[in-house]
């Protein structure tokens, strides 16, 4: 019966924008009350909601936690929760949940697309093309990459599917881990595993980040790693921006210690309208699209809830989130 469904907690922004098209996903398991009335009327609706979804959005910080003592989950879209306590949340009894796996090629697409706009200009091809002001074709020197070497910091599940992709354009794969993968996984894909990051960023004419932010990854990247790079190198990031310090990228940029780089994340996002990798002409930047597409946020709402329903039901938890 409807009156017997639990409630949870979403943000309008999400609820309007982001995934307006599979609310009837989460409407059928639970009743769904937005961040903005929730801070309205916190006595009446505070209480009643076990579960919290989170697309980044509504910020969890604990004094909204306090305002749900019922709260059972948090229940987060994607893989990365490093916009989250984990360890405070798991210290007031709340579970905490992910969606591995199902970001997986939506992110690996996004990276490709990313190094191939990169490499070939397409951007600024683009922008020719359309310009009311150009009345001549140009002539737009790219870069191969059939061929070419890419490396790969963080072959997990995601990286693993960009070593796929890069094996369809010939590419020469490197790849360093925390943990080096199986022989027979390698094989696969033809990657060489590089025991020391260095060795990967000298060598790579592409190097894609698709770490976790964690303390040990964040500013990963920073002057010493981009002046290891190849001067023809492009800097591919669909991590986290604060893997990369933006500082020394910049530098590296101007002083043409890299070619390029291709950036899905940064830090903040957006970036203010004046930082100056807005203005630099090797740069690409999309808004954080990694997962965004239909199919995938689908699957990711339907995850969520799933792992939301558990949790409320006191049921084993598929993808739970665990404090270091």
């Amino acid at each position: 019966m409807a009156e017997d469904k639990p409630w949870a907690l979403i943000s309008e922004k999400v609820k309007g924008d982001y995934i307006k098209d599979f609310i009837k996903i989460m409407e059928e398991h639970f009743h769904l009350i937005c961040h903005k009335d929730l801070l309205e009327n916190p006595l009446l609706y505070g209480p009643k909601i076990q579960a919290v979804f989170v697309w980044y959005y509504p910020y969890i910080e604990p004094s909204l936690l306090r305002l749900m003592p019922s709260l059972k989950v948090v229940a987060n879209g994607g893989v990365g929760v490093d916009h989250l306590d984990v360890a405070y949340i798991s210290s007031l009894g709340v579970k905490v949940t992910n969606t591995p796996d199902v970001v997986n090629d939506a992110t690996a697409d996004i990276a490709m697309g990313l190094l191939l706009a990169s490499a070939r200009k397409i951007v600024e091809g683009y922008k020719v093309s359309t310009d009311p002001e150009i009345t001549h074709k140009p002539f737009l020197m790219g870069v191969e990459v059939s061929g070419s070497t890419v490396g790969i910091v963080g072959m997990g599940r995601i990286g693993y599917k960009v070593a796929q992709r890069s094996k369809g354009f010939d590419m020469k794969i490197l790849y360093h881990n925390r943990n080096r993968r199986s022989v027979e996984d390698e094989q696969v894909v033809g990657a060489t595993y590089c025991d020391k990051i260095d060795d990967l960023l000298k060598e790579s004419d592409f190097v894609v980040l698709v770490v976790n932010l964690s303390a040990e990854t964040r500013g990963l990247i920073g002057h010493r790693e981009l002046s290891l790079m190849k001067p023809t190198a492009t800097l591919v990031n669909v991590s986290r921006g604060l893997v990369v310090d933006q500082d020394a990228l910049v530098k590296a940029l101007q002083s043409g210690s890299i070619r390029a780089a291709a950036l899905d994340v940064t830090y903040p996002e957006p970036l203010p309208r004046d930082h100056p990798l807005l203005h630099l002409p090797q740069v690409v930047i999309t808004p954080h699209l990694g997962t965004s597409t239909d199919k995938t946020t689908g699957k990711m709402v339907q995850r969520a809830v799933e792992n939301a329903v558990a949790a409320v039901k006191g049921l084993p938890i598929p993808d739970e989130v665990k404090p270091n």
